[in-house]
């Protein structure tokens, strides 16, 4: 695998172009007053280019909604919230479906394939949507990398869960997007499985040059990634590069302990 083509430190983005994503001071609250809950208490970090992203962080900490905020799936309270260099927080809803539609990849715990589709008709249907041409020799690329060419015409029902989970990721990768968004993509998965989602991942960004952010409790997991970024009480409270899953551990027994967990 090539390595990637950002800085070493993991926090800054290619030379030249804007990161795929970037938050700035980024709140949300739910609720008012005594129901007031702040999810997000000014969240300022960078997700580069060519980079794998993991957020940690106890149950409760805003992982899931910075990943929201920042997938246009999800409106912030105030600051900044960007895809490259458009700003979500300024888009109204119709920008923001396409936007989504077009430039965010995502990778769900619960695969959400369509359980009517083919993996071939699953991998394509973001660009079916959007009415847009299959480009044919990316779809070759993907399925290569996903290694399911003699399954494209199989259900999901006939896959396994990670077999499930690759289409998935193929799906994420179709419309060759800004970002991917992963969601505890091995939620679901045997460890053998996983490892095989958490490969395809990597090698989009090591191969591909592609931004993902994977939101996950696995320190196994995030040890895949090139730095790993650690959320509690709605902000970041420390960041490891070049993680071991042994490294993550401790500091998530830390946070835990500190969270009251």
């Amino acid at each position: 695998m090539s390595a990637p083509e950002s800085s070493a430190d993991g926090t800054a983005p290619t030379a030249g172009s804007p990161p795929a994503a970037e938050a700035v001071d980024l709140v949300k609250v739910y609720g008012e007053a005594s129901t007031e809950v702040r999810a997000l208490d000014g969240v300022s970090v960078v997700f580069p280019r060519g980079h794998l992203t993991a957020i940690m962080g106890p149950s409760g900490s805003g992982k899931s909604t910075l990943m929201h905020c920042m997938a246009g799936l999800d409106t912030a309270t105030s600051g900044v919230a960007r895809l490259g260099s458009d700003d979500l927080t300024r888009m109204d809803d119709d920008a923001l479906t396409r936007l989504r539609r077009d430039r965010v990849g995502f990778v769900f715990q619960a695969f959400n394939l369509v359980p009517t589709l083919s993996a071939a008709e699953n991998i394509t249907l973001p660009v079916d949507i959007a009415g847009k041409a299959v480009d044919r020799e990316w779809m070759r690329t993907i399925v290569d990398a996903v290694e399911l060419a003699d399954r494209l015409d199989h259900r999901p029902s006939q896959l396994s869960g990670g077999q499930q989970q690759r289409v998935a990721c193929a799906r994420a990768l179709i419309t060759r997007p800004d970002i991917v968004f992963a969601d505890e993509p091995t939620g679901n998965l045997d460890s053998r499985s996983g490892a095989e989602v958490l490969g395809l991942l990597r090698r989009s960004v090591d191969e591909y040059h592609q931004a993902v952010v994977m939101v996950t409790h696995d320190a196994n997991a995030a040890a895949w990634a090139d730095r790993v970024v650690f959320l509690s009480d709605g902000r970041i409270v420390d960041e490891v590069t070049d993680p071991s899953a042994e490294s993550i551990a401790e500091r998530m027994v830390h946070l835990d302990s500190a969270h009251g967990g």
